[in-house]
Protein backbone atom coordinates (compact mmCIF):
# COMPACT_ATOMS: atom_id res chain seq x y z
CA UNK A 1 0.00 0.00 0.00
CA UNK A 2 1.21 3.24 -0.57
CA UNK A 3 0.50 6.91 1.24
CA UNK A 4 0.27 6.93 4.85
CA UNK A 5 1.56 3.99 6.40
CA UNK A 6 -0.86 4.27 9.62
CA UNK A 7 -3.97 4.07 7.62
CA UNK A 8 -5.99 0.82 8.16
CA UNK A 9 -8.29 -0.25 5.98
CA UNK A 10 -11.72 -2.57 6.56
CA UNK A 11 -10.96 -6.37 5.59
CA UNK A 12 -13.68 -8.91 5.86
CA UNK A 13 -13.51 -12.49 7.62
CA UNK A 14 -14.27 -15.02 4.41
CA UNK A 15 -13.20 -18.05 6.73
CA UNK A 16 -11.71 -19.18 10.22
CA UNK A 17 -10.28 -23.00 9.91
CA UNK A 18 -8.93 -24.38 12.64
CA UNK A 19 -5.48 -25.32 12.76
CA UNK A 20 -4.78 -26.95 16.07
CA UNK A 21 -5.96 -26.65 19.31
CA UNK A 22 -3.94 -23.05 20.19
CA UNK A 23 -4.09 -21.34 16.22
CA UNK A 24 -6.29 -20.81 13.28
CA UNK A 25 -6.27 -19.45 9.73
CA UNK A 26 -8.51 -16.47 8.99
CA UNK A 27 -9.02 -15.61 5.18
CA UNK A 28 -9.74 -12.08 4.69
CA UNK A 29 -10.65 -10.02 2.01
CA UNK A 30 -10.36 -6.35 1.43
CA UNK A 31 -13.81 -4.87 1.25
CA UNK A 32 -12.60 -1.86 -1.01
CA UNK A 33 -12.81 -3.54 -4.16
CA UNK A 34 -9.89 -1.59 -5.80
CA UNK A 35 -7.56 -2.13 -2.71
CA UNK A 36 -8.35 -5.71 -2.74
CA UNK A 37 -7.10 -5.98 -6.39
CA UNK A 38 -4.05 -3.49 -5.68
CA UNK A 39 -2.76 -5.15 -2.52
CA UNK A 40 0.73 -6.84 -2.53
CA UNK A 41 3.54 -8.02 -0.32
CA UNK A 42 6.51 -10.09 -0.22
CA UNK A 43 7.25 -13.20 1.36
CA UNK A 44 7.96 -12.73 4.89
CA UNK A 45 6.43 -9.06 5.25
CA UNK A 46 3.50 -8.05 7.64
CA UNK A 47 0.56 -6.37 8.67
CA UNK A 48 -0.96 -5.15 12.01
CA UNK A 49 -4.47 -6.32 12.61
CA UNK A 50 -6.72 -3.60 13.98
CA UNK A 51 -9.98 -4.44 16.29
CA UNK A 52 -11.29 -1.14 16.43
CA UNK A 53 -12.11 -0.03 19.98
CA UNK A 54 -9.96 -2.79 21.27
CA UNK A 55 -6.55 -2.36 20.26
CA UNK A 56 -3.77 -4.19 17.31
CA UNK A 57 -1.50 -6.35 16.98
CA UNK A 58 1.47 -7.59 14.64
CA UNK A 59 1.27 -10.94 12.52
CA UNK A 60 3.25 -12.47 9.16
CA UNK A 61 0.95 -12.80 6.26
CA UNK A 62 1.04 -16.91 5.83
CA UNK A 63 -0.60 -16.79 2.12
CA UNK A 64 1.54 -16.28 -1.15
CA UNK A 65 1.29 -12.91 -3.18
CA UNK A 66 0.87 -14.86 -6.35
CA UNK A 67 -3.34 -15.92 -5.08
CA UNK A 68 -5.40 -12.66 -5.34
CA UNK A 69 -7.98 -11.52 -3.98
CA UNK A 70 -7.42 -12.26 -0.44
CA UNK A 71 -4.58 -12.37 2.02
CA UNK A 72 -4.53 -15.63 5.26
CA UNK A 73 -3.51 -14.86 8.56
CA UNK A 74 -2.58 -17.99 11.36
CA UNK A 75 -3.02 -16.60 14.42
CA UNK A 76 -1.78 -18.63 17.91
CA UNK A 77 -4.08 -17.71 20.97
CA UNK A 78 -1.71 -16.54 23.44
CA UNK A 79 -3.11 -13.25 24.64
CA UNK A 80 -5.85 -10.81 25.43
CA UNK A 81 -5.88 -9.89 21.95
CA UNK A 82 -5.66 -13.36 20.03
CA UNK A 83 -8.09 -14.36 22.18
CA UNK A 84 -10.96 -11.34 21.35
CA UNK A 85 -9.99 -12.52 17.71
CA UNK A 86 -10.60 -15.99 18.01
CA UNK A 87 -13.85 -15.55 19.08
CA UNK A 88 -14.27 -13.69 16.10
CA UNK A 89 -16.45 -15.38 13.15
CA UNK A 90 -17.32 -15.11 9.08
CA UNK A 91 -18.81 -12.17 8.29
CA UNK A 92 -17.08 -9.72 11.12
CA UNK A 93 -14.90 -6.83 10.01
CA UNK A 94 -11.28 -5.96 10.55
CA UNK A 95 -8.82 -3.30 10.31
CA UNK A 96 -5.50 -4.31 7.98
CA UNK A 97 -2.75 -1.29 7.62
CA UNK A 98 0.43 -2.52 5.76
CA UNK A 99 2.14 -4.65 4.80
CA UNK A 100 5.31 -4.05 6.69
CA UNK A 101 9.10 -4.88 6.57
CA UNK A 102 11.44 -5.75 3.95
CA UNK A 103 10.40 -9.76 3.41
CA UNK A 104 12.64 -12.16 1.88
CA UNK A 105 14.43 -11.35 -1.37
CA UNK A 106 12.75 -13.56 -3.68
CA UNK A 107 13.72 -12.38 -6.92
CA UNK A 108 17.61 -12.81 -6.20
CA UNK A 109 16.83 -16.27 -5.18
CA UNK A 110 15.70 -17.01 -8.84
CA UNK A 111 17.38 -20.35 -10.28
CA UNK A 112 18.52 -21.70 -7.05
CA UNK A 113 17.82 -24.26 -4.64
CA UNK A 114 15.66 -23.03 -1.02
CA UNK A 115 16.55 -24.84 2.25
CA UNK A 116 13.23 -23.52 4.68
CA UNK A 117 13.48 -24.59 8.29
CA UNK A 118 10.47 -23.78 10.28
CA UNK A 119 9.83 -24.60 13.91
CA UNK A 120 6.29 -24.79 15.32
CA UNK A 121 5.00 -21.78 14.60
CA UNK A 122 7.57 -20.88 12.32
CA UNK A 123 5.99 -22.67 9.70
CA UNK A 124 3.13 -19.92 8.89
CA UNK A 125 5.77 -17.02 7.58
CA UNK A 126 7.77 -19.75 5.51
CA UNK A 127 4.19 -21.08 4.14
CA UNK A 128 4.15 -17.79 2.28
CA UNK A 129 7.73 -18.48 0.86
CA UNK A 130 6.58 -22.14 -0.48
CA UNK A 131 3.67 -21.58 -2.15
CA UNK A 132 5.54 -18.47 -3.83
CA UNK A 133 7.91 -20.67 -5.04
CA UNK A 134 5.84 -23.98 -6.17
CA UNK A 135 3.74 -21.41 -8.08
CA UNK A 136 6.08 -19.75 -9.91
CA UNK A 137 8.13 -22.40 -10.67
CA UNK A 138 11.41 -20.29 -10.98
CA UNK A 139 13.22 -22.60 -7.95
CA UNK A 140 15.61 -25.53 -8.48
CA UNK A 141 14.56 -27.28 -5.82
CA UNK A 142 12.84 -26.62 -2.25
CA UNK A 143 13.13 -28.80 0.71
CA UNK A 144 11.31 -27.91 3.25
CA UNK A 145 12.67 -29.10 6.78
CA UNK A 146 9.75 -29.00 9.67
CA UNK A 147 10.07 -29.50 13.15
CA UNK A 148 6.96 -29.90 15.51
CA UNK A 149 6.14 -30.92 19.09
CA UNK A 150 3.13 -33.44 18.25
CA UNK A 151 0.49 -34.56 15.18
CA UNK A 152 -1.98 -32.57 16.71
CA UNK A 153 0.67 -29.28 16.55
CA UNK A 154 1.16 -30.00 12.86
CA UNK A 155 0.39 -26.24 11.42
CA UNK A 156 -1.61 -26.32 7.91
CA UNK A 157 -1.45 -30.62 8.24
CA UNK A 158 -3.35 -31.34 5.06
CA UNK A 159 -1.30 -29.65 3.00
CA UNK A 160 1.92 -30.87 4.35
CA UNK A 161 0.87 -34.83 3.78
CA UNK A 162 -0.26 -33.72 0.44
CA UNK A 163 3.49 -32.52 -0.08
CA UNK A 164 4.62 -35.63 1.40
CA UNK A 165 2.60 -37.53 -0.68
CA UNK A 166 3.38 -35.45 -4.03
CA UNK A 167 6.19 -32.62 -3.53
CA UNK A 168 8.65 -34.48 -5.45
CA UNK A 169 6.69 -33.49 -9.20
CA UNK A 170 6.87 -30.14 -7.71
CA UNK A 171 10.36 -30.63 -7.02
CA UNK A 172 9.29 -30.11 -3.18
CA UNK A 173 11.13 -32.44 -1.01
CA UNK A 174 9.39 -32.39 2.57
CA UNK A 175 10.33 -33.58 5.48
CA UNK A 176 9.15 -33.29 9.12
CA UNK A 177 10.08 -34.16 12.71
CA UNK A 178 7.73 -34.73 15.74
CA UNK A 179 9.36 -34.85 19.51
CA UNK A 180 6.50 -36.28 21.39
CA UNK A 181 5.26 -39.50 19.87
CA UNK A 182 1.47 -40.22 19.53
CA UNK A 183 -0.09 -43.02 17.20
CA UNK A 184 -1.02 -40.56 14.24
CA UNK A 185 2.88 -39.79 14.22
CA UNK A 186 4.00 -43.20 14.12
CA UNK A 187 1.39 -43.68 11.35
CA UNK A 188 2.08 -40.69 9.44
CA UNK A 189 6.12 -42.16 10.19
CA UNK A 190 5.66 -45.86 8.47
CA UNK A 191 3.89 -44.28 5.69
CA UNK A 192 6.52 -41.84 5.28
CA UNK A 193 9.62 -43.20 6.59
CA UNK A 194 12.70 -42.12 4.92
CA UNK A 195 11.21 -38.05 5.39
CA UNK A 196 9.35 -38.39 9.13
CA UNK A 197 11.11 -38.72 12.32
CA UNK A 198 11.16 -38.84 15.95
CA UNK A 199 13.76 -35.63 16.96
CA UNK A 200 14.28 -32.15 16.28
CA UNK A 201 14.63 -30.22 13.33
CA UNK A 202 18.39 -30.57 12.71
CA UNK A 203 17.91 -34.68 12.66
CA UNK A 204 16.24 -33.82 9.28
CA UNK A 205 19.45 -32.81 7.67
CA UNK A 206 20.51 -36.59 7.84
CA UNK A 207 21.70 -37.94 4.78
CA UNK A 208 20.59 -34.84 2.48
CA UNK A 209 23.20 -33.67 -0.07
CA UNK A 210 22.57 -29.74 -1.00
CA UNK A 211 24.37 -27.85 -3.68
CA UNK A 212 25.69 -25.28 -0.93
CA UNK A 213 27.10 -22.94 -4.11
CA UNK A 214 23.54 -23.06 -5.51
CA UNK A 215 21.44 -22.40 -2.17
CA UNK A 216 20.04 -20.19 -0.10
CA UNK A 217 18.58 -21.13 3.46
CA UNK A 218 15.60 -18.94 4.90
CA UNK A 219 14.88 -19.84 8.89
CA UNK A 220 11.55 -19.32 10.89
CA UNK A 221 11.30 -20.86 14.60
CA UNK A 222 11.47 -20.57 18.24
CA UNK A 223 15.19 -18.83 19.46
CA UNK A 224 16.46 -21.45 20.85
CA UNK A 225 16.39 -23.27 17.12
CA UNK A 226 18.61 -20.44 15.26
CA UNK A 227 21.43 -21.45 16.78
CA UNK A 228 21.36 -25.01 15.72
CA UNK A 229 20.43 -24.83 12.22
CA UNK A 230 22.56 -22.26 11.58
CA UNK A 231 25.44 -24.29 12.88
CA UNK A 232 23.89 -27.56 10.82
CA UNK A 233 24.15 -24.73 7.47
CA UNK A 234 27.68 -23.55 8.74
CA UNK A 235 28.94 -26.77 8.67
CA UNK A 236 28.27 -27.24 5.03
CA UNK A 237 29.40 -24.42 4.23
CA UNK A 238 26.82 -22.64 3.32
CA UNK A 239 27.79 -19.04 3.35
CA UNK A 240 26.50 -16.57 6.35
CA UNK A 241 25.21 -14.13 3.31
CA UNK A 242 23.10 -16.95 1.82
CA UNK A 243 21.51 -17.45 5.49
CA UNK A 244 17.99 -15.92 5.64
CA UNK A 245 16.31 -15.61 9.45
CA UNK A 246 13.06 -13.66 9.95
CA UNK A 247 12.53 -12.34 13.60
CA UNK A 248 8.74 -12.42 13.33
CA UNK A 249 8.43 -12.90 16.91
CA UNK A 250 9.92 -9.28 17.83
CA UNK A 251 8.04 -7.12 15.36
CA UNK A 252 5.90 -4.06 16.97
CA UNK A 253 4.66 -0.68 15.24
CA UNK A 254 5.70 -1.80 11.86
CA UNK A 255 7.26 2.12 11.37
CA UNK A 256 9.91 2.33 13.69
CA UNK A 257 8.41 4.87 15.43
CA UNK A 258 7.61 2.99 19.34
CA UNK A 259 11.32 1.65 19.66
CA UNK A 260 10.53 -1.33 21.64
CA UNK A 261 12.29 -3.72 18.90
CA UNK A 262 15.30 -1.74 18.25
CA UNK A 263 18.50 -3.65 19.48
CA UNK A 264 22.14 -3.05 18.67
CA UNK A 265 24.42 -0.65 19.63
CA UNK A 266 25.42 2.86 18.13
CA UNK A 267 27.84 1.32 15.83
CA UNK A 268 24.86 -1.28 14.14
CA UNK A 269 21.82 -0.73 15.14
CA UNK A 270 18.71 -2.43 13.83
CA UNK A 271 14.51 -1.45 14.02
CA UNK A 272 13.18 -5.33 13.63
CA UNK A 273 10.38 -4.40 11.94
CA UNK A 274 11.30 -1.70 9.93
CA UNK A 275 14.89 -2.88 8.64
CA UNK A 276 13.74 -6.59 8.91
CA UNK A 277 11.76 -8.87 10.09
CA UNK A 278 13.64 -10.36 7.76
CA UNK A 279 17.91 -10.39 8.11
CA UNK A 280 20.59 -12.66 7.11
CA UNK A 281 23.30 -14.24 9.62
CA UNK A 282 26.09 -11.75 8.38
CA UNK A 283 23.19 -9.20 9.89
CA UNK A 284 23.16 -10.90 13.11
CA UNK A 285 26.89 -11.42 13.24
CA UNK A 286 27.15 -7.25 13.05
CA UNK A 287 24.38 -6.32 15.02
CA UNK A 288 24.21 -7.48 18.96
CA UNK A 289 21.02 -8.52 20.37
CA UNK A 290 19.33 -9.52 17.00
CA UNK A 291 19.11 -13.36 17.97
Amino acid sequence: MTGNPYQSHDARILEVKDLTPREKLFTLRFIDPEINESFTFKPGQFVIVDVRGFGEFPISLCSSPTRKGYIQLCIRKVGRMTKFVHKMKEGDVVGIRGPYGNGFPMENMEGSNLILVAGGLGMAPLRSVLWYTLDTGKYEHVWLLYGTKAYEDILFRDEIIHLLKHGETMNCTVKMAYEIESPSCIYLERGFSERVCRGVVTDLFRGESFDIENSYALICGPPIMYRFVIRELLNRKLSPGRIYMTLERRMRCGVGKCGHCVVGTSVSMKYICRDGPVFTYWDALSTRGLI
